[in-house]
C-alpha cells in the first residue's frame, strides 16, 4: 500500500441552517485541503475535487425538486467555499454513527422507514428522504478513478451486509447516497475491492457505522 495521508476524515461538526421560520440541523465536514471525491449526491455528484461535505436534515414532508440549488444555498449559508458535496435526509443527523478501520473512517445517518430490495418489482412502494442511509467515507490514500468506482461497490455491499446481518430483508432504501473522499495527490492505489487492503478496511468501517446507525434508529422509530 502506498504512503498514507492523515489517517481519518475529520468531522463531522454539527451546524444549523434556516428553513423558513425554523432552524434545522446539519453535519459539516470542512476538508483541510481539497480532496478527490466520488459521490452519488444531488450536489457535487460524480468524480471531482471537493472542499466540503454537508448532510442536511429536512422535514418529513420535504417535497422540493431543486435539490442541487437548495444544497448550494445551505452550503453558502454555512460559509462553505468552493465545490462541495451535499446530502439531504429526514433522518436525525444528530444520531450520526461513525467507525474507523485501518485509517478508513465512515459516518452514517440511517433512516429505514422505507427499506427496499434493489431488484424489487415496480409495484413495490419506493421511499423518499424519510428512509435514507447516507454514508460519508474518508480513505487515507489516493485512489485511481477506477478504484474509486470499485470503492462505491464495496461500500454498497458492506451496507447491504449490515442490513442482512441485522435481520432486515432489504439492500437499502430508494434514496441512499454515498460520498467517498481520498487525497488528491500521491501515489494512487489501483484496487478497492473488499479483499484489497484499502477495500477491506473500507467495508468493515461502513458495515460497523451502518449497523450502529440501525441500532440507534430502531431505538427512536418503530420497526419498518
Amino acid at each position: 500500500m502506498s504512503e498514507r495521508a492523515d489517517p481519518e476524515l475529520r468531522g463531522p461538526e454539527r451546524a444549523a441552517y434556516r428553513d423558513g421560520e425554523r432552524s434545522r440541523p446539519a453535519l459539516v465536514w470542512r476538508l483541510r485541503q481539497p480532496m478527490l471525491a466520488v459521490a452519488s449526491t444531488p450536489l457535487g455528484g460524480g468524480i471531482g475535487t471537493r472542499h466540503w461535505i454537508v448532510n442536511a436534515q429536512v422535514a418529513l414532508d420535504y417535497a422540493r425538486t431543486d435539490l442541487e440549488a437548495h444544497l448550494a444555498a445551505i452550503g453558502a449559508e454555512l460559509g462553505l467555499v468552493g465545490p462541495g458535496v451535499g446530502f439531504l435526509t429526514a433522518a436525525a443527523v444528530d444520531d450520526v454513527t461513525s467507525a474507523v478501520d485501518g485509517g478508513v473512517s465512515a459516518s452514517a445517518t440511517v433512516g429505514l422507514r422505507h427499506p427496499t430490495l434493489a431488484a424489487a418489482p415496480d409495484d413495490v412502494p419506493q421511499g423518499s428522504v424519510v428512509g435514507t442511509v447516507n454514508v460519508v467515507v474518508g480513505v487515507p490514500v489516493r485512489l485511481t478513478q477506477s478504484a474509486l468506482v470499485n470503492a462505491v461497490i464495496t461500500c454498497t455491499e458492506a451496507k447491504a451486509q449490515a442490513l442482512h446481518d441485522h435481520g432486515l430483508p432489504a439492500t437499502g432504501t430508494a434514496s441512499d447516497a454515498l460520498c467517498i473522499v481520498c487525497p488528491a495527490g500521491g501515489t494512487a492505489e489501483q484496487f478497492a475491492g473488499p479483499r484489497s487492503p484499502v477495500g477491506a478496511s473500507l467495508a468493515r468501517a461502513v458495515h460497523a457505522a451502518v449497523v450502529a446507525g440501525m441500532s440507534v434508529w430502531e431505538r427512536q422509530e418503530p420497526a419498518p
